[in-house]
């Protein structure tokens, strides 16, 4: 079926998917500041009058992006939760973190450089939302670190999360993806060293 055959509410449905994803991936790329409605249309290949209909402001794109990036966590974390063992799943959530290595280098963590970027801004909420997107992911591997049997487990996943941030900033700072191949070993190796108090190895 063609665009131009679709059911109009289906076009529309597909118009916001795109500007969604786009806003996610510029938003990105280029930051807040130097991101434009018009760089988001080109992306998602829609008419840049279009974009008004469906966001009014910079800010409701930002709430997209962030939409974005936690369906996409949501994703992720629900093909590891197939896996049985809660410390696979915390290994196989660091590969996937090495697997996006290139673009960390390149842009950084999408999440983490958003909410640095929009903490700085004094107006709206989105800091919040933001930081809601990471808690998140803390949440999730503080769950399997409890499952785990670990004692403090959301200390521990505040560890993973930050050992995750780090080697994001520092590949992107110094454009070396290799850092997050070195680090993620290290988080990997950190992960198997964990063990309940009283188990023996």
């Amino acid at each position: 079926m063609t665009d131009s055959v679709k059911p109009r509410a289906t076009r529309a449905n597909d118009k916001r998917r795109r500007l969604t994803a786009a806003a996610a991936q510029v938003l990105h790329e280029q930051g807040v500041e130097r991101t434009t409605l018009a760089d988001i249309a080109r992306v998602a290949d829609v008419p840049v009058g279009n974009v008004y209909y469906y966001f009014k402001t910079k800010d409701e794109l930002v709430h997209a992006a962030l939409s974005e990036h936690s369906a996409h966590l949501d994703q992720l974390t629900s093909r590891l939760d197939q896996l049985p063992d809660p410390r696979d799943r915390l290994k196989g959530l660091v590969e996937a973190w090495v697997g996006q290595r290139e673009i960390a280098a390149r842009y950084g963590c999408p999440t983490g450089t958003l909410a640095v970027e929009v903490d700085k801004r004094a107006d709206g909420t989105l800091d919040a939302e933001a930081g809601a997107v990471i808690r998140r992911l803390l949440d999730w591997a503080g769950h399997q670190f409890r499952a785990l049997g670990l004692p403090d487990p959301d200390d521990l996943a505040v560890t993973l999360v930050s050992g995750y941030q780090g080697m994001s900033l520092l590949a992107n700072a110094l454009r070396d993806p290799d850092v997050m191949t070195r680090q993620g070993a290290r988080l990997t190796q950190w992960l198997d060293s964990l063990r309940t108090p009283g188990r023996t190895p």
